[in-house]
């Protein structure tokens, strides 16, 4: 089976050159060795008219293009207004062609941010965009309301969490996209063949010359988490695949995780879903097509970074869903209540739209799906508790008609109840759920076992679900977390799986002895701050403020100035549900091309209501009505418990589009898209050196601490809660006091995920670890001598630099285990008898567990060196004495390879 790659895109820099009657977009490669031109007609008042130059351009080409065209199109010598080609702008690429009541406009990235890599793909965030008007002023048409959708289109901030990529598929997971790759794939057309190696010809090129072929394969994305797919539906079947920039709305960060200086990548990716999109009161429950509001998909991936590629390094990941109860339901924002009351709009016995919902998660997921419902059960006002009692019997009802193996499984839980008692655990009970959930869902791995689970197996490492193949693991089924706005119950809830599921990771990686995290460590904190600024960011795209209530409030640590920040998020909330969403709805009808003006409809600001907007089947009869009893697709239960999106079906094979390129071509190569070797880079500039980092910002920074991140810390022990608000050395002084009369770390038995025994010095010291700054040392001094500015400085105790105090002896006890170690040593782990028979109990003996023949701290083997290595080195050294060998075919590519990249 030939080598599969994704394709990247050759079109990463653009620049917008303008004339009176035509605007030409040039594209390149991140190189700027390869050019396309797209030319787009400025003459037409309404219709966009786009010529897609299908030639290849060089540079050399593309400035003789750029300057017969500017020679072209100046006006004769000395006449006022003489133009030719001018440049307007630059841009990283197109979001899509937009029309209102006059002409087109164009938008495009002209700033863009690195926010997360994986396995060698960048992913960027949108900083800032522009929108430009095709048409030329001379044959614009204006119309008086063309200025008005303006501003409500550009009221979706697009440089607000929205993410793209030129090579990774964002829309969909991990697992899907390297499922792909690992696809049988038929070869292209002979005409598609041809086009490659004409597109692929250079002067280096020679008859018979062998080269392998890799397969580039380019697949559809997942257009419900697609923002940008109506606005390039237009030129979609026009232009070059490469014109296409898909982009997502949600969030992507990324975080470093030290494991004692092997580099793990700990990533969060939410793709917020394109479809019955809007904010928190104007948009609950599901449409008629079965998608539900506020629908996320959440994938966390863990990968060692020590290896980039895809085919050769580790990778892991995990996926949950949020979104709202899938039941046609509603509430009235008219009576300006903080709680609107609840109201079902549309009965449903047959549990259509529930059916709708499901089956696509069916499609997508696998089985089993798992609900966590977090809504109240019992309340004195009847409220949360209609969706809880609807909701169940449709649960029922579906699971009747599926097979018993894959039915929908069902957890009620009352989490809101849990949390105001005193008796109960909130996540205890909540890592009891997440423990099962993670257990029956499994997660993906993209290669075997590794022999340490062999020598140190975990009993839970048995029981886990998903799929076990030749090459790794698969997710078979996912969670899908609801409370009413699912926001702050289900992000508390989907951090705990997220760490339950972290913890199997990164000992299916390999990196920790058994899976299992605990709190207030690094590795915890790290995960924490990503999950809280996930929250956040989904609770002001849907709700208008950021998360009430986080992890810290449920562990019951929160610091005492936690809770006048809730009020003001709630009464924030509470504001823009109130006075702004209706706006906020308008703009996302509007650039979702939900709502498309024209001059025979009314206005989007004169519409009572957006409801047929988004239930478009309640305009028609449905030609074939889908059957009551199998509610599911016909090609689901042919791949069930796998989903039937990676199946290898025709369906999704014709999804996939297949280049056959050389594996030296820049279009699959990403080890020169990333490291890019013919470029002067520097190290400070890199992404990994910026990203958040475990040692440095959360381990601390006192001398004799265990640095690993997988070791619990005492709240004030963390490099964040040294760097907290400080505004004078009196409270420096007091927080050096209050480290040194903490008491120490419980051990694994004692810790709890609930503090509610902690002081309140605990409490204040451990809300300040959400404060991000620089870390700095502190001044040592006494507790009796209070802190001047002409005090001497004076050095720092042994005690406190080493950890002990070098001027006394080690105890015997320490020099008898200094013995004792020196004694393994020597004797290579061999028992030796000895006459005193005291000493001898304390002998132990060791079976070594490595493969090395001479197992010891002082030696091992000598490795053994193949033929292979050698002349590689023979051949160095004979270059050296000035006897250079023939080059061979591999050389020759290399070199080829190196021209093309440096001078073509």
């Amino acid at each position: 089976m030939p080598l599969t790659a994704a394709v990247i895109s050759g079109i990463q820099k653009l620049v917008l050159y303008e004339t009176r009657a035509r605007y030409f977009l040039v594209g390149s490669n991140n190189a700027q060795t390869k050019h396309r031109v797209l030319k787009i007609d400025r003459t037409e008042p309404r219709d966009l008219v786009i010529i897609d130059d299908k030639h290849v351009y060089s540079q050399q080409e593309v400035r003789e293009l750029l300057g017969r065209l500017d020679l072209g199109n100046r006006t004769k010598m000395g006449q006022k207004g003489s133009s030719g080609l001018s440049r307007a702008v630059s841009a990283y690429g197109i979001v899509g062609f937009v029309r209102f009541l006059e002409g087109y406009y164009v938008v495009l990235i002209t700033k863009r941010r690195k926010m997360a890599d994986i396995g060698g793909h960048s992913i960027y965030k949108i900083e800032d965009t522009t929108m430009i008007y095709i048409p030329n002023d001379s044959v614009r048409v204006t119309h008086p309301d063309e200025a008005r959708y303006v501003r409500i289109f550009q009221n979706v901030d697009l440089s607000s969490n929205f993410y793209f990529s030129y090579s990774y598929d964002l829309s969909h997971s991990l697992q899907y996209n390297l499922t792909i790759l690992q696809m049988p794939c038929e070869p292209p057309e002979p005409e598609d063949l041809n086009a490659s190696r004409q597109d692929s010809f250079d002067i280096f090129e020679e008859e018979g010359l062998p080269t392998q072929v890799v397969y580039g394969l380019r697949n559809e994305p997942y257009a419900k988490y697609v923002w940008n797919a109506r606005l390039l539906e237009k030129v979609k079947d026009i232009v070059h695949p490469d014109w296409l920039l898909y982009i997502i709305h949600g969030f992507c960060g990324q975080s470093k995780l030290l494991i004692y200086g092997r580099p793990v990548y700990v990533t969060l990716i939410a793709r917020r879903s394109s479809r019955f999109a809007g904010t928190r009161f104007l948009k609950r429950g599901a449409n008629c097509e079965g998608d539900v509001a506020n629908e996320v998909e959440t994938e966390q991936i863990v990968h060692d970074s020590s290896v980039t590629s895809f085919a050769a390094g580790s990778f892991s990941s995990c996926v949950q869903v949020r979104g709202s109860v899938p039941l046609h339901w509603s509430q009235d924002i008219s009576t300006m209540m903080p709680k609107p009351p609840i109201r079902l709009d549309q009965a449903d016995p047959y549990s259509h739209v529930a059916a709708l919902h499901f089956d696509q998660m069916l499609q997508r997921f696998g089985s089993p799906i798992i609900i966590l419902n977090l809504v109240k059960k019992r309340e004195k006002r009847r409220h949360e508790k209609i969706l809880s009692d609807e909701l169940y019997p449709t649960i029922t009802n579906l699971n009747q008609f599926l097979p018993p193996e894959h039915g929908i499984e069902y957890i009620a839980w009352d989490m809101a109840r849990y949390t105001k008692s005193k008796l109960c655990n909130v996540l205890d009970r909540l890592s009891m759920i997440a423990e099962n959930v993670v257990k029956r869902t499994g997660f993906f791995v993209n290669r075997p076992d590794f022999y340490c689970h062999t020598l140190r197996p975990d009993e839970r490492w048995g029981d886990l679900g998903g799929k076990v193949t030749p090459n790794g693991r698969l997710q078979t089924g996912v969670l899908r977390t609801n409370c009413v706005d699912c926001l702050d119950r289900t992000n508390t809830a989907q951090f705990m799986v997220g760490k339950c599921a972290l913890a199997y990771q990164l000992y299916a990686l390999g990196l920790i002895d058994r899976p299992k995290l605990q709190f207030d460590t690094d590795c915890v904190r790290l995960f924490e701050e990503l999950y809280e600024d996930h929250g956040d960011t989904l609770s002001l795209q849907y709700g208008g403020s950021q998360l009430v209530h986080r992890v810290k409030t449920y562990r019951k640590i929160a610091p005492w100035t936690q809770h006048s920040k809730d009020i003001m998020q709630t009464l924030s909330r509470y504001y823009s549900n109130a006075f702004s969403d209706a706006d906020r709805q308008d703009a996302i009808n509007l650039f979702l091309q939900v709502y498309q003006p024209s001059e025979s409809k009314p206005h989007l600001w004169e519409l009572p209501t957006d409801f047929y907007l988004h239930h478009s089947n309640t305009m028609s009869l449905p030609h074939n009505r889908q059957s009551y009893t199998h509610w599911w697709s016909p090609e689901v239960l042919l791949f069930l418990p796998l989903p039937s999106d990676e199946g290898a079906s025709e369906k999704n094979m014709k999804k996939v589009s297949v280049k056959r390129v050389n594996r030296f071509d820049e279009s699959i190569d990403i080890y020169s898209r990333f490291f890019r070797p013919y470029e002067l880079t520097s190290f400070d500039d890199t992404f990994s050196i910026s990203m958040t980092n475990s040692t440095r910002d959360f381990m601390p920074k006192s001398i004799g601490l265990d640095p690993s991140p997988f070791t619990v810390r005492k709240p004030d022990e963390s490099a964040k809660s040294v760097l907290g608000n400080k505004s004078n050395k009196e409270e420096t002084v007091l927080q050096r006091k209050t480290a040194a009369s903490a008491p120490p770390p419980p051990s694994e038995e004692q810790i709890s995920s609930s503090s509610e025994d902690d002081s309140e010095e605990d409490r204040e010291d451990d809300g300040t670890a959400s404060q991000r700054s620089t870390p700095i040392k502190l001044a040592d001094q006494s507790e009796n001598v209070r802190p001047h500015e002409d005090q001497p400085q004076h050095l720092p105790p042994a005690r406190e630099t080493y950890g002990l105090n070098l001027l006394v002896c080690p105890p015997d006890d320490d020099i008898f285990i200094y013995h004792r170690f020196a004694h393994l040593g020597q004797n290579q782990h061999k028992v030796e008898r000895h006459r005193d028979a005291k000493k001898s109990d304390y002998i132990i003996n060791l079976v070594p567990v490595s493969s090395f023949s001479s197992d010891s701290v002082y030696e091992v083997s000598s490795p053994e060196v193949n033929a292979q290595s050698r002349e590689v080195f023979q051949s160095h050294v004979e270059t050296g004495c000035g006897r250079v060998r023939t080059l061979c075919q591999e050389d020759v590519l290399m070199y080829r390879e190196y021209i093309k990249n440096r001078y073509m």
